[in-house]
């Protein structure tokens, strides 16, 4: 098997699920250009722990692990099965390159990882598994987590980190009026800086890039891009899947690391 790209999924609100708008049919369109993946793992913010855990169940169950959404949201399931023999190879990794690793048999999947799979593989034909987030995770720190995940790319396996391009949710409102205009300038500056390979500016953007701190008042929903830039080869391609901006403030950017078969996206 030709070696997958690696993703970068913003996963926006829960409410992507019932609304996907054109980063949802995006996605679909991905998935259906894709080479089919043995399994799927997802880094997601919403599976953050002390540490690093690797899911290893048989069948992970649906979180939802929000509130105060409509109810619809509640009833939807991404029925799926994991991957407990390649999860073990991610634990195997993780471990030889570092890390301490708890291997988790009951975690189910956070709304990071089902609410974007719903769009990219709706059929939920791919097995599933995913590597939480150390609490004390650092940018260089995710770069780093994504190396050490990188083989699995070998094995079939399509990383993705699921997070969002901007999140700050004291901003954050159902019936937003127009965009803010920070979130754009903060989005295309982080894509000039992945278009141009530049890691350290990458490395240093929460003091660099315009409006960081409103954008990410906190740096775990950025993170995953770092662990997916990390996973994929340096230098690499960078396909920008422009997914737009919802409640005024989420910008829904993705990103294709690696190449894939022409007229894609």
């Amino acid at each position: 098997m030709n070696r997958l790209p690696t993703l970068f999924i913003s996963h926006g609100a829960p409410t992507f699920a019932l609304a996907p708008g054109g980063a949802g049919e995006q996605l679909g369109r991905l998935g259906r250009q894709l080479p089919e993946p043995r399994a799927v793992l997802v880094v997601s913010p919403h599976w953050t722990t002390q540490g690093i855990e690797v899911m290893t169940g048989l069948r992970p169950p649906t979180v939802h692990d929000f509130g105060g959404f409509p109810q619809a949201l509640y009833q939807l399931r991404y029925p799926v099965d994991g991957h407990p023999q390649l999860a073990g190879i991610a634990a195997q990794l993780l471990a030889a390159a570092g890390y301490k690793v708890i291997l988790n048999e009951q975690q189910g999947l956070d709304h990071g990882a089902w609410v974007p799979l719903l769009h990219l593989f709706p059929k939920g034909q791919i097995p599933v598994f995913q590597v939480s987030m150390p609490a004390d995770l650092t940018v260089q720190g995710a770069l780093d987590l994504g190396a050490a995940l990188a083989p699995l790319r070998e094995q079939g396996v399509l990383i993705i980190g699921s997070g969002s391009m901007t999140h700050n949710l004291a901003e954050f409102s159902t019936d937003a009026g127009e965009d803010a205009a920070y979130v754009q300038e903060f989005t295309l500056w982080i894509r000039a800086a992945l278009l141009a390979g530049d890691l350290p500016r990458l490395i240093d953007y929460r003091t660099l890039a315009p409006h960081a701190q409103r954008a990410h008042p906190s740096e775990e929903h950025l993170l995953p891009l770092m662990v997916a830039l990390g996973a994929a080869a340096t230098p690499t391609a960078v396909q920008v899947l422009d997914g737009g901006i919802t409640h005024g403030m989420l910008a829904m950017e993705s990103y294709v690391f690696g190449d894939l078969p022409t007229g894609t996206i």
